[in-house]
């Protein structure tokens, strides 16, 4: 069985989560309309300011707005907007009604129509931006976010110019660390740094591969705030980066002492399990994972996750009811596919396995894995002019190890091309060098045969 690599590592599973995690705090900077900036023109009430006249009913539906009396706000803006359908600021109003109210579809509607009638109110770009962003449209969101960045609030408010600018660099950090750090820099220069921008800044270092700089942000964050919201969010960036690197003996204090103050973390368990995987405890990795999908049964990467390391524990009853689990809901996808036949192949199923490997091959020609599981599985058939068929395939699209020389040896051997034979028998056993010692010494035996 010396073909088959491990399936899909617990590391790239773990990176899915984290990066699941990382995600939804990215946009935790959608503010829903209550924390959004007030309609333009208009500020918090004071109690202490006595009204000289009556209010117009524009400024009637903005102190409804201001009580939180959405219902109120939005009769009164219909009403005016009946009589003044072009008015940008009461159009912005509307927008921000409705989006306090949940009703998204229709704040983004009127955003827009505010935006058409006054391109320069900053309020309602950032409105939108922020929106879109809630809604996964990064492309619009970051339009209008960079439009916002570009003009002034009505009044001046330099916490919403910074909150756009913060908006901006969470929405830029992975696909332009350098616009997203240019953005937080700006930030800075209007509102004074928190938490939470020291988190961003290390997220925007390592999503730049500055991996030195990530961590000074991430530790500077766990020693200035331990107790703060971002302080939870820094431990697991710290701990992605150092398992990432590989270090593991760093890492694995970091998760246990998080995992004392909140023991049912996804994502702190999740890492926890891939740090005793890399340590060669798989036993106690899926003790770990077993209680993560205990406490997410539903999630895909969480099951994917105790599947591979049940499969590396050598439970393989147990990792295949979860692959099959999985494959119910995906029949196509061929890592899936692939982790599953490598289990056939273990139980010594070839011809189901085999038919596992061909479905993955068939949903991504150039899988690798697949069309070495097909070879391996050809040659359990005693199929050789299929099993070279399929190592000629592999070899489009990777490079002939010793497993795979061997292969090629045996099939040739087995349909008498000595000659082509004897050439892979040689190679398989340059590349060897000892680490597969039943296979040299049948590869030894048949070259003494066959060049008598």
């Amino acid at each position: 069985m010396f073909l088959f690599l491990n399936p899909a590592s617990l590391r790239r599973a773990l990176f899915s989560l984290f990066s699941l995690a990382v995600l939804c705090s990215l946009f935790s900077v959608r503010c829903r309309a209550q924390s959004a900036p007030l309609p333009p023109g208009t500020s918090a009430p004071d109690s202490q300011q006595q009204q000289s006249s009556a209010p117009n009913p524009l400024e009637q539906a903005e102190t409804a707005i201001q009580a939180q009396n959405y219902t109120a706000a939005a009769y009164q803006l219909d009403a005016y907007l009946s009589a003044h359908p072009n008015d940008a600021r009461a159009l912005f109003d509307r927008g921000y009604v409705a989006d306090a109210q949940g009703q998204t579809d229709t704040a983004e509607s009127w955003y827009r129509k505010a935006i058409a009638a006054d391109p320069k109110q900053f309020e309602a770009h950032l409105a939108l931006g922020l929106l879109l962003a809630g809604k996964g449209d990064a492309a619009g969101a970051r339009d209008q976010l960079y439009a916002a960045t570009q003009l002034e609030p009505n009044p001046p408010n330099p916490a919403a110019k910074a909150q756009a600018f913060r908006a901006l660099a969470s929405l830029l950090q992975t696909s332009d660390p350098t616009g997203a750090r240019d953005a937080l820099v700006e930030a800075l220069k209007l509102t004074p740094e928190t938490p939470a921008d020291t988190l961003l800044a290390a997220q925007i270092a390592e999503a730049a591969g500055d991996d030195d700089i990530a961590e000074q942000e991430y530790r500077k964050v766990l020693q200035e705030q331990p107790d703060s919201p971002a302080a939870s969010q820094a431990t697991a960036g710290l701990a992605h980066l150092l398992i990432d690197e590989k270090r593991f003996t760093d890492a694995q204090p970091l998760v246990a002492n998080a995992l004392q103050r909140d023991p049912d973390d996804p994502a702190l368990n999740a890492q926890m399990a891939a740090i005793l995987n890399a340590e060669g405890k798989p036993a106690e990795a899926v003790a770990v994972l077993q209680k993560l999908h205990q406490l997410e049964p539903g999630s895909r990467s969480v099951t994917g996750m105790l599947a591979d390391a049940d499969f590396q524990a050598g439970d393989l009853d147990a990792a295949d009811g979860l692959y099959v689990q999985l494959l119910a809901a995906t029949p196509s996808d061929p890592d899936l596919l692939d982790s599953h036949g490598q289990i056939l192949i273990r139980q010594q199923r070839y011809a189901e396995a085999l038919a596992a490997f061909q479905k993955a091959a068939a949903a991504r020609q150039g899988d690798v894995d697949a069309w070495s599981g097909i070879a391996f599985a050809d040659s359990k058939l005693q199929r050789w002019s299929d099993e070279l068929q399929a190592l000629s395939m592999r070899s489009k699209f990777a490079t002939d190890n010793a497993s795979t020389l061997f292969l090629w040896a045996t099939a040739f051997d087995n349909l008498h091309q000595n000659k082509s034979a004897v050439a892979y028998y040689r190679q398989f056993l340059a590349a060897a060098q000892g680490k597969f010692p039943d296979q040299e010494w049948q590869a030894r035996h048949r070259l003494a045969a066959l060049e008598k």
